[in-house]
């Protein structure tokens, strides 16, 4: 039975090295394993206000929705200030609201969690510091493979795509884990 990944990069950025690495991740998808690609683009900055008088902004129930039809969710992560993008995490909390529906987005549900960065180390204190968000979501991390992509201005041509064999290879070897994580 094919598994249905959604894929979400957390930059909204044109040139993304994380959306790139995104769709490099859904080239790389092994059979029976698909990756639909997703965006936060369109969400608001989470306003308790907005949400008592308006309730959830239609696209970010619309990507919930989508999060929780999948089976997986592939979280792809640029690195800002040592930590978690702010509209990445504003979707992630959207996504929450109202509290009852995070068991049926977020428990339970596999997650993995991949970066690139312009800088030497890649996305470490990045992909560390979404951990406290996926424990108290209930999530089921995967950390069979990691994957921290640093130098990402030479990983990547100027059209996005990844042109490194090295990286790619092990991004076909985190997407080979991750499915069977998810199956």
């Amino acid at each position: 039975m094919s598994k249905r990944i959604v894929g979400i990069a957390g930059s909204l950025r044109g040139g993304s090295f994380n959306a790139a690495l995104l769709r490099a991740a859904q080239e790389e998808c092994p059979a029976g394993t698909t990756l639909e690609i997703e965006s936060s683009r369109g969400i608001p900055l989470y306003d308790g206000d907005v949400e008592a008088a308006q309730g959830i902004p239609p696209r970010a129930a619309e990507l919930k929705d989508k999060v929780a039809a999948a089976d997986a969710l592939l979280l792809v992560t640029p690195e800002y200030n040592n930590s978690i993008p702010g509209a990445f995490k504003n979707a992630i909390d959207w996504m929450t609201r109202p509290p009852a529906d995070v068991p049926r987005v977020f428990r339970n549900r596999p997650v993995g969690l991949i970066g690139a960065s312009p800088g030497a180390y890649g996305t470490v204190l990045s992909q560390t510091a979404w951990l406290p968000v996926f424990r108290t979501l209930g999530m089921r991390p995967f950390f069979g493979q990691l994957l921290y992509v640093g130098n990402a201005g030479k990983v990547f041509d100027a059209a996005g795509k990844l042109v490194d064999d090295a990286i790619r290879a092990r991004l076909r070897k985190y997407m080979e884990g991750f499915a069977a994580f998810v199956a």
